[in-house]
C-alpha cells in the first residue's frame, strides 16, 4: 500500500435537515478526488439526487445496490431509509434525529464488516438522536460501544492538536470524573495515537490544568497539586514526554502550544473554545484509540444556514483526507512493527 492508494470511505450523513448533504455534495464535486477515494455514503439516494438540483451542483452520483460493487468514480448511495426524507432545513425534529441514526449504524455496520476502510460522520443534532433505542450522547459514545479499544476525543490539524479527558460531561461533574487513572489512560491513549496514527516517535504533550492559574499554590483549588503534577511527573519518569499542569488562558494566548505535538485539555470547553477559535473551518475531530477510523468536520448541524448553499465544506473535506492520512499511517507502523519482530 502507497500513498497513491484509493480507499473506501463510508459517509454517514448526519441530520438531514442540517447542512450535511449539502457539504457532502461539495466535498464529492471536484472529481480529483476520486483518484484517492471511492466514496460510499449511507442515506438514501434521492434526498442527494434532489440537493444536487436545489444547489445546482454537478458532484457525479450513482445509486449503489450491491456494496461490494461500488462505482469507483463517482459518489455511491447506499439506501439506508425506507423513503426519501422529507426535508425541513433548520429544524430540529426527532425523525430527522432518527433517520440520522440509522444512517451512523449502518455506517458503523459496513465499516465493522469491513465493507468500507474509513468512517467520516456527518453532523448531528444531539437532542434529536435520542431515543429509547439509542441513549448516547453523540458519535463518540456510540463508537466507543461498537469499536474496539478505548475512544480518545482528538481535535487535529497540522499545526495544533488538543484531546480531551472528559468530552459530553456536565461541568458540574468534572471533579469526580477526574480521576487519577482516567487521566493517565488518556495519556496513554494520546501518546500512542500520536505515534501510531500520525508518525510521532517521540511525542511531546502539554498537559492544561484543571483549575484557574492551575491553583495559584493551592489558593483556587488543590486539585493541580495533589492529582496532576504527581501523575505528570510519574509519567515522565516513566518515559512519555508529558510537562504541565499549565494555565490554559496563558498557554495559547502566548502559543506555547505550538512547542507541543499535542495538548491535553481537562474538559470541553478548556480545549474546544481555543481549538475552534485557532482552526475553525480547518479543523477534524478524530476519534482515537479505537480499532477503525473515524473522523467528522468541527462543526455542528448549521441548522441557521441549511438549505442557502453558503455552507462552507472545507472541515468535512479536511476529514476526509485527514481519515485518508490515518488510515495509511497506521498501515505503515503495522508494517514496521511487524518487520521489528521478525
Amino acid at each position: 500500500m502507497c500513498q497513491s492508494t484509493k480507499i473506501k470511505i463510508g459517509i454517514s450523513v448526519g441530520d438531514p435537515n442540517g447542512i450535511g448533504i449539502e457539504i457532502i455534495l461539495k466535498t464529492f464535486q471536484d472529481k480529483r478526488i476520486y483518484d484517492f477515494f471511492t466514496p460510499i455514503v449511507f442515506a438514501h439516494p434521492q434526498n442527494f439526487f434532489d440537493e444536487r438540483k436545489n444547489l445546482g451542483l454537478s458532484t457525479p452520483l450513482f445509486s449503489l445496490k450491491n456494496l461490494k460493487k461500488p462505482n469507483k468514480g463517482q459518489l455511491n448511495l447506499v439506501q439506508s431509509w425506507d423513503s426519501p426524507f422529507p426535508i425541513s432545513y433548520g429544524k430540529e425534529h426527532p425523525d430527522a434525529g432518527s433517520h440520522a441514526v440509522s444512517s451512523l449504524i449502518a455506517a458503523t455496520k459496513a465499516l465493522k464488516e469491513g465493507m468500507i476502510d474509513v468512517l467520516v460522520t456527518g453532523p448531528i443534532h444531539k437532542k434529536s438522536i435520542q431515543s429509547k433505542d439509542f441513549r448516547f450522547p453523540g458519535h463518540t459514545d456510540y463508537l466507543n460501544q461498537e469499536l474496539e479499544g478505548e475512544s480518545l476525543m482528538f481535535m487535529v490539524t497540522d499545526s495544533l492538536k488538543v484531546a480531551l479527558v472528559s468530552d459530553h460531561i456536565p461541568l458540574g461533574e468534572i471533579t469526580t470524573f477526574l480521576t487519577s487513572a482516567r487521566i493517565q489512560k488518556k495519556i496513554e491513549l494520546l501518546a500512542n495515537s500520536l505515534r501510531f496514527d500520525f508518525g510521532i516517535v517521540r511525542p511531546k504533550i502539554a498537559v492544561l490544568g484543571i483549575n484557574p492559574h492551575t491553583g495559584d499554590n493551592g489558593v483556587i483549588g488543590d486539585e493541580d497539586d495533589t492529582l496532576l503534577r504527581p501523575l505528570i511527573k510519574e509519567q515522565f519518569d516513566q518515559g512519555t514526554l508529558v510537562f504541565g499542569p499549565f494555565p490554559a488562558d496563558g498557554f495559547f494566548g502566548s502559543q506555547a502550544y505550538l512547542q507541543y505535538d499535542a495538548v491535553l485539555a481537562m474538559y470541553h470547553d478548556q480545549g474546544l473554545i481555543p481549538f475552534k477559535t485557532l482552526s475553525f473551518g480547518e479543523g477534524v475531530n478524530f476519534t482515537a484509540g479505537l480499532s477503525h477510523v473515524r473522523t467528522s468536520p468541527d462543526h455542528g448541524t448549521g441548522f441557521d444556514i441549511a438549505g442557502k448553499g453558503i455552507a462552507n465544506h472545507s472541515s468535512f473535506s479536511e476529514a476526509v483526507y485527514k481519515a485518508r492520512a490515518i488510515f495509511l499511517k497506521r498501515w505503515e507502523y503495522l508494517q514496521l512493527d511487524s518487520k521489528t519482530e521478525i
